[in-house]
């Protein structure tokens, strides 16, 4: 796989659970925040994130990481680790399938056929997880609560990390 290609979906992988892992530290009252005239709630963001990320992994093989009616806003530790798990799993598939040569691809959405690139799918899936791990940082700063870091996150973290000291 191209090394950048790779390391940006290392990066969303690392970025994802580190914001799983903060929210677990938190009170579940604080998953229930929105932002100003927003009904999505923390919560119903950590949901949308990861079962988008299954979502991508199923427009591009057809098949979800885990199923994805288990998945629920989650209202206790447990819920959110087994988002958090879920999540994992997406990542990792979408890893994997980003190293496979670029097409384009056809899946159902809304009761439409929707043809897209791969390559398209995998940018969008990079893109979408940063701005919610934004959007739930950004929601909980608002209400003074600041448990997520985005600095901290970022690629250079990633290098630091995993020990590369890039």
């Amino acid at each position: 796989m191209d090394p950048t290609l790779d390391r940006l979906f290392r990066h969303m992988a690392w970025g994802n659970a580190y914001v799983f892992a903060r929210l677990s530290e938190i009170s579940p009252d604080a998953w229930l925040l929105t932002a100003p005239n927003n009904e999505w709630s923390v919560a119903a963001i950590a949901e949308h994130l990861a079962g988008a990320a299954g979502f991508y992994v199923t427009r591009l093989d057809g098949n979800a990481p885990a199923s994805r009616e288990r998945l629920a806003i989650p209202a206790t530790k447990a819920e959110l680790l087994q988002l958090a798990q879920y999540c994992g799993e997406a990542d990792i598939a979408l890893r994997k399938l980003a190293s496979l040569p670029d097409a384009m691809t056809t899946y159902q959405r809304g009761g439409e056929t929707v043809t897209r690139a791969r390559s398209t799918i995998l940018a969008q899936s990079i893109h979408h997880a940063t701005e919610h791990r934004s959007q739930i940082a950004g929601v909980l700063s608002g209400h003074k609560i600041n448990a997520i870091d985005l600095d901290e996150i970022d690629l250079w973290g990633l290098g630091d990390a995993e020990g590369l000291g890039e």
